[in-house]
């Protein structure tokens, strides 16, 4: 706080100054009467006035006085033309760096320490485009100079940048001033000279950098097409390549906004939710979840029991579910709205040309203007010794190889302990396997805070899972028909037994066989892409798993929107993508659902905040429901109720967690959620409650003293 505290003592220091001036502020005839007694100075000693003029200037420009326009119109009148600009233009610009560097020293950490991530796309937008922003602002002196130099001192720009830039953008400026100086004689107000032609002049001025920018752009998208030869007409307007989330609300948008576009599907449509992940793992916990309450029955005071079930039936109503939802998905229903459903192996050719192969090996192409890759991302297994040997399952593969089963694996063996091992391993220990989990990290669920890792790792070993973690896979093989996998911790080496092993260690973005190294496009852990999702051809974009750098399935859909309407009405206004407010969720038991920051992040970026907290096992309807146990988090700037982030850790967490998302994105605060009226009782309490703590730890005691005061002299 030593710093704000110094940069206050400044301002304070300059207002004064200013005050000063503003007691007796300088006209032109003023600056008239000054010059005859400068005007004898210098011609004794030239180079002691020119050298005391330009520190004079320096000082004005970094302490932000308002005298540098007089000063201006002094150093053409003393100096001449020339000499006079050289004198101004580089004193002003380096008295505004000065100015730059003093809020960059002393503002800068504080502010952001404030306002966290909420500035990261100013700084963003800055680092990609600052000089264009900052060359434009010195031509155009609608915002203060004075205002610009602080400002840009809070963002990343380059030092040397903001001032070659500021040497360049000022020098039209300066030039008009520094000659009405050499006619001071003749003027007889200011107003003449930033009449409304010059200030137009220095408009237009202004669109010279966006101007370049936007002929750099056109250069640009026609080196990324050389070699290429553009069809000289489409058979679409959109194709999408891929049929889950993000493919299908691409194609959704084309349809609904009456666009000709074609999805092409190699395998299922509804991709891997529908198929392999949210929904199939969803009626899995719900099944497993069930039988654990049926156990623990006389927590309710009903008699306790062991679940008699058959697990043949538990994989049978999974797929029963996905049944019941594909409709929403199916080829039937996206026809019906106006799109082409073709099934095969998508790949491009060109950037405008798709060859999609089906089944039988006949193959077709198509042209579109724009085409979206939605492709996803599957499984990532590791090249681990024995793996293939002993074989394995995967979220992709594990619903229909369990579905024949009549019982549930008597030892399983969990790979990774991210959401989904955690999620499956908890569920399987539920239906009655022996569940080891392995993670090789310090503990699971790595991204959340550490108590919302030991309170879902709690819940696991009470179902009965094995939690390791600290334990690095190093081979797997058999001895015999016993499987095992070996595994390193502390330098000890250790061999466990399973049946069957559930390989969860994270998802690998789907990139071969598309063309896209055939064409250039640059992949990495996805397909690289600009903040329109772009690649590196303008006229293809990516969304969804394949693009990052989130997998989930609502920014999936999320990036699908920006893709779709770029990809379509980009020629004339294109969008960024928005991930200020991203929510999630891992359903576990308890659950356990997050936006923005965490403890963990806050210490990360250096971020000061305040963390309220508000146990739910004080929250009445949680405890009716036996589910009194888990917590509240919320994240905001010292004393400020704007919400930065939140952890919720309980019974429906993601359910609790909407108010919150909803209250971020439209930048409502926890007095907003705290005057807001919830019905009694029930789960979202919890979080009018959590803002009733925020409240209570910022009462004013000073205040309530005063009001204590009054009451008894109200009394008598």
């Amino acid at each position: 706080m030593k710093k704000p505290a110094l940069f206050a003592a400044l301002a304070v220091l300059i207002a004064v100054l200013i005050w000063m001036i503003g007691r007796n502020p300088p006209d032109l005839d003023m600056l008239r009467d000054h010059l005859v007694d400068l005007h004898a100075w210098r011609t004794e000693r030239p180079l002691l006035v020119a050298v005391l003029f330009f520190a004079g200037y320096v000082a004005v420009t970094a302490l932000s006085l308002p005298l540098a326009t007089w000063m201006t119109l002094a150093a053409g009148a003393l100096f001449g033309f020339w000499s006079g600009l050289l004198i101004v233009s580089f004193a002003s610009t380096i008295g505004a760096t000065l100015a730059f560097l003093a809020a960059r020293y002393l503002l800068r950490d504080w502010v952001h320490g404030r306002f966290g991530n909420r500035l990261d796309a100013v700084d963003a937008g800055i680092e990609r485009d600052g000089p264009f922003y900052l060359f434009t602002l010195r031509l155009i002196p609608v915002v203060p100079f004075f205002a610009i130099n602080l400002l840009m001192g809070l963002t990343p720009i380059r030092a040397w940048i903001f001032y070659v830039v500021s040497q360049i953008g000022m020098l039209a400026g300066t030039a008009v001033y520094v000659n009405a100086g050499t006619q001071l004689a003749q003027l007889e107000s200011l107003s003449g000279i930033v009449s409304s032609p010059v200030l137009l002049s220095f408009a237009l001025l202004g669109l010279f950098p966006w101007i370049a920018k936007f002929i750099l752009g056109l250069v640009k998208r026609r080196r990324a097409y050389a070699g290429w030869s553009r069809p000289k007409r489409y058979d679409r307007n959109l194709i999408v390549i891929g049929a889950g989330a993000a493919g299908l609300v691409s194609a959704y948008i084309a349809a609904a906004v009456k666009a000709k576009v074609t999805l092409i599907e190699g395998h299922r449509m509804g991709g891997d939710c529908l198929n392999h992940g949210c929904v199939p793992s969803k009626a899995l916990i719900r099944s497993a979840k069930l039988a654990h309450q049926m156990r623990h029955a006389d927590h309710y005071g009903l008699s306790a029991t062991a679940p008699d079930f058959s697990f043949r039936k538990v994989f049978e109503r999974i797929h029963a579910v996905i049944a019941a939802i594909e409709p929403k998905d199916s080829v039937e229903r996206y026809e019906g709205l106006g799109v082409e459903v073709l099934q095969g192996h998508a790949k491009l050719l060109d950037p405008w040309t798709v060859e999609i192969t089906g089944e039988d090996g006949d193959a077709r192409r198509l042209t579109a203007r724009s085409v979206i890759l939605a492709t996803g991302a599957a499984p990532f297994v590791p090249p681990l010794p024995g793996l293939d040997e002993v074989g394995y399952l995967t979220s992709d593969t594990l619903w229909d190889a369990m579905s024949g089963r009549d019982v549930a694996p008597d030892r399983l063996v969990v790979l990774g302990g991210g959401p989904i091992g955690c999620e499956l391993a908890q569920s399987f220990a539920r239906l009655g396997s022996e569940v080891t989990q392995i993670e090789m990290l310090p503990r699971i669920l790595i991204r959340e805070d550490e108590e919302v890792s030991d309170l879902v790792k709690a819940s696991m070993e009470a179902d009965g899972v094995t939690v390791l973690t600290g334990h690095k896979a190093i081979a797997l093989g058999k001895t015999g028909d016993a499987k095992w996998i070996e595994v390193e911790a502390g330098g000890e080496t250790r061999r466990i037994a399973f049946d069957d092993i559930l390989v969860a260690v994270g998802r690998a973005a789907r990139l071969k066989g598309y063309g896209l190294e055939e064409l250039g496009i640059p992949t990495g852990r996805v397909i690289e892409t600009n903040e329109y999702l772009e690649t590196l051809y303008p006229n293809i974009y990516a969304a969804g798993d394949v693009a990052g750098p989130f997998q989930f399935t609502h920014t999936a859909a999320h990036q699908a929107w920006f893709a779709a309407l770029n990809a379509l009405f980009g020629t004339f206004k294109r969008f960024k993508a928005d991930y200020r407010v991203i929510p999630w969720a891992t359903f576990t038991d308890p659950e356990v659902a997050r936006v923005g920051l965490n403890e963990q992040e806050a210490r990360e970026k250096g971020i000061s905040v305040e963390v309220t907290r508000y146990g739910i096992d004080d929250l009445d309807r949680a405890i009716a429901d036996g589910a009194a146990r888990g917590f509240v988090k919320v994240l905001t700037p010292p004393g400020k109720d704007t919400i930065l982030g939140v952890t919720i850790a309980g019974e429906h967490a993601g359910d609790l967690l909407a108010e919150f998302v909803f209250a971020m994105k439209h930048g409502l605060g926890l007095n907003k959620i705290l005057g807001t009226i919830h019905t009694y009782p029930t789960l979202a309490e919890a979080n009018k409650f959590a803002a009733g703590e925020w409240r209570k730890a910022h009462v004013n005691e000073r205040a309530l003293g005063l009001i204590e005061r009054f009451h008894a002299w109200r009394r008598g």
